[in-house]
């Protein structure tokens, strides 16, 4: 797989968000999920009463700051990148990985590859599982998406009624500034059926 490197004129006219820079894209696509976005996440799984299986798989982990959360909270975390962050194991190409996974998958994927990353998730976890992203709501509209959500297998959206932050190249205190509103995206493998929508 290409180095995540895209041309943010072309992501954000396809995602009708034209308050964004016409810059290029930060280094490798790399925004860096505030864990405060995840611990609200968690906390609205417990009071729905969804379980995750304590191994998760960090495939995006950046600098590790979700991987650093889950792991406070108890779950059992392999973190990896293609780009070595100083954290986890570096060199991975998620995309091109054939090593099945008997837990969760979790990440902020890069944007210009999320699909794939969701798509190819799903083949390596077991029936019943969960694939988790946390993505743009348009994320939820586009023609080669809707191929992806036909198969019924998105189980919940957790939609964030507080806008969140993402970080440019995992510099917290470099905010990126988006009128986007983020979710978590949650496919369970085998699941047939219509998605729940939720709030955080």
């Amino acid at each position: 797989m290409k180095d995540w490197t895209g041309n943010s004129k072309t992501t954000f006219v396809q995602l009708g968000a034209s308050s964004h820079s016409e810059k290029d894209r930060e280094t490798n696509d790399y925004y860096a999920t505030d864990p405060h976005s995840l611990d609200i996440y968690l906390e609205a799984l417990k009071r729905d009463h969804i379980t995750l299986n304590i191994d998760i798989w960090e495939c995006a982990c950046g600098e590790g700051h979700l991987s650093k959360l889950l792991e406070q909270k108890g779950y059992r975390v392999k973190s990896t990148d293609l780009v070595d962050r100083g954290y986890g194991l570096g060199g991975v190409d998620f995309i091109n990985t054939q090593n099945t996974w008997g837990g969760v998958i979790l990440t902020n994927p890069p944007y210009k590859y999320a699909k794939e990353f969701v798509e190819h998730a799903i083949e390596l976890i077991n029936v019943g599982e969960y694939v988790i992203m946390f993505l743009k709501i348009q994320f939820l509209v586009g023609q080669e998406r809707r191929k992806l959500f036909d198969k019924k297998e998105l189980k919940y959206v957790y939609v964030n009624s507080k806008r969140q932050t993402c970080y440019i190249n995992g510099d917290m205190s470099k905010k990126l500034s988006s009128v986007s509103c983020y979710c978590w995206f949650m496919w369970q493998k085998g699941f047939k059926g219509e998605p729940i929508i939720r709030w955080i």
